[in-house]
């Protein structure tokens, strides 16, 4: 038995496994984290710590016992004859000692790079290479041959007769991250936040082309399967890349725990300077009888161990602290810094992110601070060193009046932001019509940030309708743009005219009015002339849309400058009338509540399926909810329609009532 639970324990281990659960599929399914490696390690670390405490409590189902994510419904799945396991990390020298003094410090250990990819394995039959397969789980992964097909480094046949399976790991080079991200950028995407998720993310495309454009590269480090016998994992390793496989780089064997702390601490010296990302060091033991010996525990082996790199913190100084403006309107505090070379690059600037950031961390001009990179890629400021302080610094407050169009500025009750108010603001105006154009709204092909800011600073468009005006000679005047681009871009421009009003509502940027909304709303007014004199009481009305959205729809739809811009769209022929987009009416008049993470389906998506087949989705559980779609780590929703007898369903239930796929 563990020790005696404490009250505010169980909560925290149920808490953190949510989180951890949520997170991991973010990770490694998504490619899309929202916090930061050192945070997730961080959690990870506490609920393995709490699990310790009570056995009692242990889940098979927790995340300290699964490995990755689950296979991807995209691709075919692939069971790995032998578990592509994980490693335990540890974080301090001491907790490494401690792993080597369980073992033996005579054994001879590798110490590698931990390269921060995508872990997959490589099949090869008598020389050629027939099977790559990601992860996924350890047990199940999913089928990306023709994708692998791509990456540098994979010889697709080799001098080897017989059955050879290896494990490496895809990666995305520093400077093809920095490329990726400018081209995306140039086209009004979305951005990667770091190599290792693009890196995943364009392993898991549907066309391999697309990989092939990626540029991705992959270190081998292990073999999984062979007929051929070894004695040391060095002398495997040395064997791979005598048959041309790009095998880990700069591994040491050595014996001894001072020689394995040289060995980590000459890694995190080079580290900023690697071409590739790595966020720690794996040591493992080098005699592989020895490993049989020692043996694995459930999730993890006994003879291997990873040591994750500390986020590398720099001091500098806030030189100063400037006032940008976004397309919402929100005033954003910038730190000027001086700069400093930290995690690879030379950064000098942060964001503060908004006046209550600043405040808590009482962070000053002229201030000595403490600065990192979240998850080695975004600079933030962890501390102000107010011991340093020598009375000359300066306490930074919001300006009163906007510093890109002079108007006054103001923050709402109970938030956090500052925000302009003058929709006209320059600084807004740009930013809203490439958010316009972008593929989540209009979704107008060729109309990147690097065009619409062409045509915004050449006074070609002013507004959102001024893109209709254009001309296919105005567009071809264009920096990068030619007759045939320019006929592409004017071609996407007048079939974006068709988008019809629920899609045209979600690319105005009215504040808190979203896909989901915007089609509540257009199904409900049907043509945007009605929201003209839209009230409180008929917006209000539509389920989901509260006062605060209907206060917003009705100020955007007082201003003057709307009725200009409306009237500028019918004169260019755009189409302003609610189009039914429906698959079935198999959901109507039934209400959804959606609860925990879904196997395959992310919520916009379960949400798109509902809303197509003629249900709607609410956040909240109550009498009137119809269905509740549960998925791994379903809370209190779940709970509240047990007790109200709601009906509960699963994904797979979902898709065979639409009888459709993802």
């Amino acid at each position: 038995m563990g020790k005696k639970l404490k009250n505010n324990e169980l909560p925290e281990i149920e808490k953190l496994r949510k989180e951890l659960a949520y997170h991991s599929k973010l990770y490694y399914e998504n490619d899309a984290p929202e916090i930061s490696d050192y945070e997730y390690d961080m959690m990870f670390r506490r609920l393995r710590e709490l699990e310790a405490k009570h056995p009692e409590l242990n889940n098979t189902d927790s995340p300290t016992n699964i490995v990755g994510g689950r296979a991807n419904v995209k691709f075919s799945p692939v069971e790995h004859t032998v578990r592509l396991g994980s490693l335990q990390d540890v974080f301090s020298f001491e907790e490494l000692k401690s792993f080597i003094s369980n073992i033996d410090e005579d054994d001879e250990f590798s110490v590698e790079y931990k390269i921060d990819g995508l872990s997959v394995a490589l099949t090869y039959e008598n020389g050629s290479f027939v099977l790559g397969a990601t992860r996924g789980d350890g047990n199940i992964g999913e089928n990306v041959t023709e994708n692998l097909m791509t990456v540098a480094g994979i010889p697709h046949s080799i001098d080897y007769k017989g059955r050879l399976v290896v494990r490496g790991e895809v990666y995305m080079s520093r400077d093809q991250f920095a490329k990726l991200n400018y081209q995306r950028e140039e086209n009004g995407e979305s951005m990667f936040a770091n190599p290792r998720n693009a890196a995943a993310g364009s392993l898991r495309q549907k066309d391999a082309k697309i990989t092939q454009k990626r540029g991705l590269d992959i270190f081998i480090f292990n073999i999984q399967e062979s007929d051929k016998y070894f004695e040391k994992h060095s002398d495997a390793l040395d064997f791979l890349e005598s048959l041309g496989f790009s095998v880990v780089p700069n591994r040491k064997t050595v014996k001894g725990f001072n020689a394995v702390i040289e060995a980590i601490e000459g890694f995190g010296k080079e580290r900023a300077s690697l071409p590739f990302d790595i966020d720690g060091a794996v040591i493992k033991i080098n005699n592989l009888s020895r490993r049989i010996e020692i043996g694995e525990n459930t999730s993890t082996p006994k003879w291997a161990v990873a040591y994750k790199y500390p986020p590398e913190q720099k001091e500098t100084v806030v030189e100063d602290i400037t006032v940008n403006v976004g397309r919402t309107g929100v005033l954003t505090p910038l730190a000027r810094l001086t700069p400093v070379f930290i995690a690879g690059s030379t950064v000098s600037k942060a964001t503060l992110h908004n006046g209550d950031f600043i405040s808590e961390k009482d962070i000053r001009i002229g201030d000595k601070v403490i600065l990192q990179k979240a998850g080695d890629i975004i600079p933030e400021i962890v501390s102000s060193l107010k011991e340093k302080r020598n009375g000359t610094e300066v306490k930074f407050s919001f300006p009163e009046l906007c510093p890109s169009c002079g108007e006054r500025v103001y923050r709402e009750e109970g938030q956090a932001f500052v925000r302009c108010t003058n929709s006209k603001c320059p600084a807004q105006a740009l930013l809203n019509i490439i958010h316009f154009a972008s593929k989540d709204a209009m979704d107008i092909d060729g109309l990147g940030v690097a065009i619409i800011t062409q045509l915004y600073e050449n006074k070609y468009i002013g507004d959102y309708a001024d893109i209709y005006a254009l001309t296919e000679d105005t567009v071809a005047s264009l920096d990068r743009m030619g007759e045939i681009s320019a006929k592409n871009t004017v071609n996407a421009i007048n079939e974006s005219k068709e988008r019809g009003l629920a899609i045209l509502l979600a690319s105005l940027g009215i504040r808190q009015v979203g896909t989901g909304a915007a089609k509540a709303v257009a199904k409900k007014f049907g043509d945007i002339e009605n929201l003209f004199s839209a009230d409180m009481g008929a917006l209000t009305s539509i389920e989901d849309i509260g006062e605060i959205t209907a206060k917003n729809i009705i100020n955007y739809f007082s201003h003057p400058q709307t009725r200009e811009l409306v009237d500028k769209f019918k004169k260019y022929g755009v189409n302003m009338s609610y189009k039914e987009d429906m698959e079935s009416n198999i959901f109507d008049g039934a209400t959804f509540v959606l609860t925990g993470t879904l196997p395959t389906l992310t919520r916009d998506e379960a949400s798109e399926i509902i809303v197509k087949n003629g249900g709607r989705v609410s956040g909240s559980v109550s009498k009137k909810t119809t269905y509740v779609l549960a998925g791994e780590a379903a809370g209190s929703k779940l709970n509240k329609a047990k007790e109200l007898g709601i009906k509960i369903i699963n994904e797979n239930e979902l898709l065979r009532m639409t009888g459709g796929e993802k």
